[in-house]
């Protein structure tokens, strides 16, 4: 690989586009000071991908496009493309050429490009790394660096050496993916403490969100649907409207057009009546006369028709009535047939006595060839099996012998593994013994394991039982406190005021002396709100001012901004009752309404200045006892109803007042204030609790990992056991084992020996017997010979047999069929002549038929 060519355009000195051609070898680039040869070397570091202006002998990255002459106006870029020979393969690209380009514009932009498709910085880099070239790698050294890389530090020169090696890339990727991960681990911790903030804020947001979004919800579809009902019901009354409208139009033409109608023909219908009334009798009279001759003109042109008809059917030759053969000569034809076939029956008896005779010839034959073949059979039969017995003897002497030794090698075998086995099981007795010794122990130190796991556990659940129970408690004081924020929150919107007091509260800074509003300013013992409401009438939604001169700038602010009407409290400031009245003693249960409020004390002299006469009572029938007693008084019961000697009002239904909502609102930010407070008080007992939890749980984890290592020495001792076990078990049944086929063969061996001697004998006394001769087949040969010819004779008989039957078949009953046919014959022939003699004289009888009929007709 070498460098093959450098086209420099707009670069520093190099305004006009330049191409250096280079050869392999050493390349030298000689000129005077300034003539731009270091230039040619910034230009290669450059379009490698130097970064830094300052390594190229600029203050700013601008400095690298030509400035421009006196002569020559500056360029907007500067491009350098390097050319390297790949044709040693050492750049990772299927190429023999790799040309790359850099090219930076004055406003700051830069492409890359290798071999002309654009590329990052990054892709240059990696490709010219593998190949020991590139921005960072020390294959240019410039003036002065050459001391540099001699006089360099053991850091430096190992990082010189990792860049030669081409470590460099692998490092920056590992790097760079290290502040990846970092960056992203921080990503992930910040998400996940903003995910836990967030839903823990959002449970109750959530929770009013979904309440609000589905009553909006309700509300904009019961909206919608009662638009969409009124709207459907609106079109189908029109459309009613529009057809009821038109139908009655229509009917209305209709009926005036049929009225006419009617008109009309009823007097068309009574003259015709009367044209009816006066023809009827003569009318009748021809209509009944013309009746009668049109039923008898009908008779008899139906008559001569027929007579017609069956005249042409007479007249017709019947195509059936042809004559067949003569009966004469059917009889004598039946005559020679009944001739032949006794010819044929008498041959056919004389051949069926032949057949007769052959079968039992042959019968006889086969009878006696089956005894000769018998007789062979038995005979060869003796001879095979002779040799047969001998062999088999000859066999089962060699195979008892063979067995015989083979019991006595087996014996010596089985009498030396049966010593060994005995020794086996000897040993694995003694280490089973030993291993049942350890597992007893092991069992026995287990049981103080178990105790103390059990009582860990217990604690542990008892500990994570606290921790649930108080995170319940506390997920249920939080929704409480969410609870009663957004009921605190809904009531006090309720308490927005839209009237002149509202008017008044929302421009405090134009209302001097404006303390608030009255139920913001007092406070109600609860139960009595609805009653000091109704005692209040409309001051229960007055706003406090501290003078009358305050009152009389509210009024005229109201009147002025024309935002309706309000009723105002003034603060008294000289001393008075705070109280009810002290000269009367009230019963039990009623007290005096200005007792059961707390205010400042200006403005609860006003109150008890208000409320001066009022008193409290259970319910209608105290207030009632009460004014009987004292007429002065008003009572007011707990329900809002007020009772005096001139005046009522009560009832039901009545919408909260402002001094409940207020009541209602002090209550629920009351409650969210205890709730907050058990909130604090259960997540320090939940961190207690928690940090037991945890302490529970290692100690659970200690005495479990105890357990395990007990049970892993307990569970090994056991498996030796077992194995133990399996291995002395294996070894006396190898014994038992060893020990009873050693009985068996034993007891085999003897059999065999017995069995050996009777063989030998019984095979020496075949051997003694003499030898049978061979049987002749001559006579067996002769009988199949003929057998043979009786079988040829007999079939020739039974085809003679077979065809005579066949043919006495065919003439079977043929005589009787043709004089059956013969007397038919004379039959069919008279019957055809007394129809003939029939047909004339019908024939006569329509011709005068239908003559008579047709003079009538034309009469």
């Amino acid at each position: 690989m070498h460098l093959k060519s450098l086209t420099v355009k707009g670069f520093k000195s190099f305004a006009n586009a330049t191409t250096l051609r280079l050869e392999p070898g050493i390349t030298c680039v000689v000129g005077p000071n300034g003539s731009g040869k270091s230039n040619v070397v910034d230009a290669i570091a450059w379009v490698l991908g130097e970064q830094g202006a300052k390594s190229l002998r600029g203050g700013k990255m601008e400095d690298v496009i030509f400035a421009g002459t006196t002569g020559r106006p500056p360029l907007g870029r500067a491009e350098v493309t390097l050319t390297i020979d790949n044709a040693d393969n050492a750049l990772p690209i299927e190429y023999t050429e790799v040309s790359i380009t850099r090219r930076l514009f004055r406003t700051g932009e830069s492409e890359y490009e290798i071999n002309g498709d654009t590329c990052r910085l990054l892709d240059i880099q990696e490709l010219l790394s593998d190949s020991g070239i590139g921005r960072e790698l020390h294959v240019i050294v410039g003036q002065g660096q050459l001391d540099t890389v001699l006089h360099a530090k053991p850091e430096d020169r190992r990082a010189f050496i990792e860049e030669a090696a081409g470590v460099l890339k692998h490092r920056k990727r590992k790097e760079k993916a290290l502040r990846k991960l970092d960056a992203m681990q921080a990503n992930m911790t910040r998400v996940a403490d903003l995910t836990s903030e967030l839903r823990r804020q959002l449970k109750p947001l959530g929770k009013q969100a979904e309440i609000a979004r589905r009553a909006a919800g309700i509300q904009a579809d019961l909206r919608d649907s009662r638009l969409r009902l009124l709207a459907d019901d609106l079109n189908t009354l029109r459309s009613t409207l529009h057809r009821e409208v038109a139908d009655e139009t229509a009917l209305r033409e209709r009926r005036e057009i049929v009225e006419a109608e009617y008109t009309e023909h009823s007097e068309r219908l009574a003259e015709l009546e009367a044209i009816i009334a006066a023809d009827a009798p003569a009318l009748a009279r021809a209509q009944e006369t013309w009746y009668r001759l049109s039923a008898l003109q009908e008779r008899l042109r139906s008559t001569g028709q027929l007579a017609a008809e069956k005249l042409r059917y007479l007249s017709t030759e019947p195509a059936n009535e042809r004559p067949g053969r003569d009966p004469d000569e059917l009889e004598a034809e039946a005559g020679k047939v009944r001739d032949q076939e006794n010819a044929l029956r008498e041959a056919l008896a004389v051949d069926e006595t032949r057949l007769k005779e052959s079968v039992a010839g042959r019968q006889e034959l086969e009878a006696r060839l089956r005894e000769a073949e018998r007789a062979l059979v038995v005979a060869a039969k003796a001879v095979a099996d002779r040799r047969e017995g001998m062999a088999k003897l000859t066999g089962q002497v060699e195979a008892v012998r063979s067995k015989a030794a083979a019991a006595a090698d087996e014996l010596e075998r089985l009498a030396d593994g049966l010593n060994e086995a005995r020794i086996r099981a000897e040993d694995a007795a003694y280490e089973l013994a030993e291993a049942q010794g350890e597992g007893h122990e092991a069992d026995s130190g287990d049981a103080d394991l178990d105790e103390r796991f059990q009582a860990a556990q217990h604690a542990a659940e008892q500990a994570k039982a606290t921790v649930v129970e108080l995170t319940n408690s506390e997920r249920t004081a939080e929704r409480e406190v969410s609870a009663w924020k957004a009921r605190g929150e809904a009531l006090e919107l309720g308490l927005r005021r839209k009237d002149g007091a509202g008017a008044l509260l929302a421009a405090t800074d134009r209302t001097p002396g404006l303390l608030g509003s009255v139920v913001a300013l007092l406070t109600v013992e609860p139960g009595y709100e609805a009653a000091l409401a109704a005692a209040l009438g409309v001051l229960a939604d007055a706003v406090a001012v501290d003078s009358v001169d305050a009152a009389v700038a509210a009024i005229s602010l109201l009147k002025e901004s024309d935002s309706g009407r309000a009723a105002m409290l003034v603060h008294q400031e000289t001393s008075g009752p705070l109280g009810g009245r002290d000269d009367l003693v009230l019963p039990p249960g009623a007290r005096w309404a200005s007792d059961v409020l707390h205010a400042p004390d200006g403005l609860r002299r006003a109150l008890a200045k208000v409320l001066r006469d009022v008193v409290f009572v259970a319910d209608l029938a105290s207030a009632r006892a009460l004014l009987v007693d004292h007429p002065e008084l008003t009572a007011v019961t707990a329900d809002g109803d007020l009772l005096s000697a001139g005046q009522a009002a009560g009832g039901s239904g009545s919408a909260p007042s402002y001094l409940e909502v207020q009541a209602a609102v002090d209550e629920a930010r009351q409650r969210r204030v205890e709730f907050e407070i058990q909130i604090s008080e259960l997540a320090g007992k939940l961190e207690n609790a928690r940090a037991e939890l945890v302490h529970r749980r290692e100690v659970v984890a200690e005495v479990t990992a105890a357990k395990r290592e007990a049970d892993t020495l307990r569970n090994a001792i056991h498996r030796r056991m077992a194995e133990l076990g399996a291995a002395a078990r294996s070894a006396q049944g190898e014994v038992d084992r060893l020990a009873t086929s050693r009985e068996k063969v034993e007891a085999a061996r003897e059999h065999d020996l017995i069995r050996l001697a009777d063989l030998e004998e019984r095979l020496q006394a075949v051997l003694d017997a003499p030898m049978e001769e061979e049987p002749s087949t001559e006579e067996r040969d002769w009988l199949i010979a003929e057998a043979q010819t009786a079988r040829q004779a007999e079939m020739e008989l039974r085809l003679s047999v077979r065809t005579a039957e066949e043919r006495v078949l065919a003439l079977s009953g043929r005589a009787d069929g043709l004089a059956r046919q013969a007397r038919g014959e004379r039959e069919a022939r008279e019957r055809a002549e007394a129809r003939r003699h029939a047909r004339e004289h019908a024939a006569r009888i329509a011709t005068a038929v239908s003559g008579a009929t047709t003079v009538v007709l034309d009469w």
